[in-house]
């Protein structure tokens, strides 16, 4: 029995260890820090962990045969999950702390798309306030500018202003309450175009180009609100054309990966190419060091074959497309958000309607729920606890026909404040 243990514990993680589960290779998981519904059928947790240090004793402890990094966190906090397990010998499915700078700084990544004449939006970065202000009419003089916040921000420390009054509110919460904690910023040029996100397996210089999908980052219809995490995705084979993937492949994958390699940064793991299919061709927005939220919800559905041997292999270094495929088709994830995100989050409202879910209309995912108090081992029942709540997710031959199931799936769930989109799987694609 091969022991593994997923490190995260949202929606991502969820669909992550569904998949792993559904592999014929039996395993025994583990997950950390997990989540109750995780815990209620698909893993155990990991006990006595709370950081890092005691992570990585459980590891060792544990005999664990295979780590899989979900969520980007632990991969650079201190050692890096990824080193630490080096050091102990177990593989490890996640790059290390030194290449995962490609996430974890934006400014990081924009020079290394600029040092390997990968196609990217011009920038500049900013150390203050009156750095950024006096840098932003060189990149932007006339349009719209894009700010970011060089940390890991959970997805939210991204604005494209569109007024003066959206740059003043960013740059304060930036420079001034210091919302992300301290930091540089990252100006860039605003792109226009379709975005969509491609998603492949590195090891050691080799690749795999997966499922592309798309998600959609803003919380209200039409694509308008602040920022969030993702409020959904689309992901299918037919999502774009054979020869714009091709065009991908050729012109960022492909020098990603060669770039990794030039630079000495090793790299075993998925690798999230956020792009926008500009007028000029596409262009690298950012670079994930893991699979997308919640892009990995509408992707893990399509996947078939042995999940479990395609990771242990690639952490062993060794890419074996063949152990997988991805069925056609079209897969759609809908968000339900808590009341006040992205703001804020509300947790304790009370979740009905999961139960009247039939397997084979709709897969859930739970990405901030908790057991509610009257719950019971054989009547689980869930409250809201977090931000985004959870992922409700369906599959179709067309992509009207995953929309006619996902949507009816989606309004069966309530809970007081609920939010989410009416338009995943319809906007970008008249």
């Amino acid at each position: 029995m091969l022991k593994l243990l997923v490190v995260g514990k949202g929606g991502r993680e969820h669909a992550l260890l569904s998949a792993l589960a559904a592999s014929p290779t039996p395993t025994d998981r583990f997950c950390f820090p997990g989540s109750q519904a995780i815990f209620t059928s698909l893993a155990q947790p990991a006990h006595g962990v709370h950081d890092l240090p005691s992570l990585v004793a459980f590891i060792q402890n544990e005999s664990i045969d295979l780590v899989v990094a979900g969520e980007e966190s632990y991969l650079v906090t201190g050692e890096g999950l990824a080193n630490a397990c080096q050091r102990l010998g177990v593989p490890c499915w996640g790059p290390p702390r030194e290449s995962a700078q490609l996430e974890a700084s934006k400014e990081f990544a924009k020079k290394f798309l600029v040092r390997h004449g990968i196609p990217t939006a011009r920038y500049t970065s900013a150390a203050t306030l009156d750095e950024a202000r006096s840098a932003i009419p060189d990149i932007a003089p006339q349009g719209p500018v894009v700010l970011k916040f060089d940390g890991l921000a959970a997805g939210k420390g991204v604005a494209v202003c569109t007024s003066p009054a959206m740059v003043d509110d960013f740059l304060e919460n930036v420079f001034v309450h210091q919302t992300f904690g301290p930091g540089r910023l990252v100006i860039e040029e605003c792109l226009t175009g379709p975005e969509v996100s491609i998603f492949a397996s590195l090891a050691d210089g080799k690749y795999h180009i997966l499922c592309p999908a798309r998600d959609y980052k803003r919380i209200f219809d039409a694509d308008e609100g602040p920022n969030t995490g993702g409020m959904g995705a689309v992901a299918s084979r037919e999502l774009i054309t054979p020869e714009i993937l091709s065009q991908i492949e050729q012109e960022i994958v492909a020098p990603t990966v060669a770039g990794l390699q030039h630079d000495g940064l090793p790299y075993r793991g998925f690798l999230y190419f956020g792009l926008m299919l500009t007028p000029d061709g596409p262009k690298v927005i950012e670079y994930n060091c893991r699979f997308g939220d919640p892009e990995c919800e509408a992707v893990m559905p399509l996947v078939s074959g042995d999940f479990v041997q395609y990771i242990l292999h690639g952490a062993r270094g060794e890419l074996r497309p063949d152990l997988i495929s991805f069925s056609p088709g079209w897969s759609i994830c809908i968000i339900l958000a808590s009341a006040g995100y992205p703001a804020t989050s509300r947790s304790g409202d009370a979740i009905t309607g999961l139960e009247s879910i039939a397997s084979d209309e709709a897969s859930v995912f739970h990405c901030g729920t908790r057991l509610a108090p009257d719950s019971t081992p054989t009547h689980p029942r869930y409250e809201t606890h977090g931000g985004r709540v959870l992922a409700v997710v369906a599959q179709g031959a067309t992509r009207l026909d995953a929309l006619n199931k996902v949507n009816p799936a989606a309004e069966k769930i309530s809970f007081p404040g609920r939010q989410r989109r009416h338009d995943i799987g319809q906007l970008h694609f008249e």
